[in-house]
């Protein structure tokens, strides 16, 4: 799997290119000569971002998850990134709601997409939980594996895909899956392979503190792979206000009720699906390449 960033940076350059616009990814902006810039994250490209303004061409931030419900209160260079965007992104509806007045009118929503080109198979038995994000804080990884501990007997599983990023946390699986057999942690893994497991999985668990728009939402909503997701702004504006599979943050009762309640609910698990189906279509790849080629033709015309 790859980083989130780096995974987004990659698919808009195919995308943009496919729009007919020539795209270099680098780590850092030194100088190279180019028509506009597309930033990824306010504060950590905030060197770029300076130097690039400087020269007075087009600028464009895209705020991630950290910027948005970390860095912005506390980082002066993230604030100061904001200033000289001439557009920004947001990858949800609901991240508008974090910018200052001012700010928010130069920003637009671009939703990432997904083709993931699979169907939803998930097993008969046993109901098998998917969790697809590396180990460390900000995604709360292992809320999962604690709701498991609360629900009894054997035909329920939770497969967690990711590296680890965090000492504690991988200890903590470790002795997990020491003490469940049901709880099994299977590392790091390509992108297809981790696509292949979600789409094996009844639903998948996103228990993050804080997401800018996650790539497995999208992905499971283009799959059909129910999401029960922790009721943060970040997935609030993928998933919408109504979605019916929030739990609250950091809460493995909660999230335990639902999973059994979608392991044994039809008509509610049916809901879930419903739900999502009705979200899926932002997230198509023409969509995203429309949005994106819109705000490029904003800043360069």
């Amino acid at each position: 799997m790859r980083n989130g960033n780096r995974h987004t940076a990659l698919r808009w350059a195919t995308l943009l290119r496919e729009k007919g616009h020539r795209v270099r990814i680098d780590v850092e902006w030194k100088g190279e000569p180019c028509d506009a810039l597309i930033a990824l994250h306010a504060r950590r490209s905030h060197e770029s971002i300076a130097r690039f303004y400087a020269n007075g061409k087009p600028l464009v931030v895209t705020l991630t998850g950290t910027d948005l419900y970390r860095d912005l209160p506390d980082s002066a260079e993230a604030r100061e990134s904001l200033e000289f965007a001439h557009r920004l992104i947001v990858l949800q509806d609901a991240a508008l709601d974090m910018l200052e007045p001012a700010t928010r009118t130069k920003a637009r929503v671009v939703y990432q997409s997904a083709d993931p080109g699979i169907p939803h198979r998930p097993p008969k038995t046993p109901f098998r939980v998917a969790v697809v994000a590396h180990l460390r804080g900000e995604k709360d990884p292992l809320r999962a594996a604690a709701a498991l501990g609360r629900l009894p007997g054997k035909e329920m599983e939770v497969l967690q895909i990711g590296e680890s990023l965090n000492a504690n946390l991988a200890n903590e699986a470790t002795a997990l899956m020491a003490r469940d057999p049901r709880y099994r942690w299977l590392g790091g893994m390509t992108h297809a392979k981790a696509l292949g497991w979600m789409a094996k999985s009844h639903v998948l668990v996103v228990s993050s503190v804080m997401e800018g728009g996650a790539n497995v939402v999208a992905e499971a909503a283009r799959i059909g792979t129910p999401v029960l997701a922790s009721r943060v702004s970040g997935n609030i504006g993928m998933l919408g206000a109504d979605y019916p599979g929030y739990f609250p943050l950091a809460d493995d009762a909660a999230l335990a009720q639902l999973m059994a309640r979608a392991a044994s609910d039809a008509k509610w698990y049916r809901s879930l699906k419903g739900a999502l189906r009705a979200r899926r279509k932002l997230f198509a790849p023409a969509a995203e390449r429309a949005s994106l080629a819109a705000v490029v033709r904003e800043v360069l015309h």
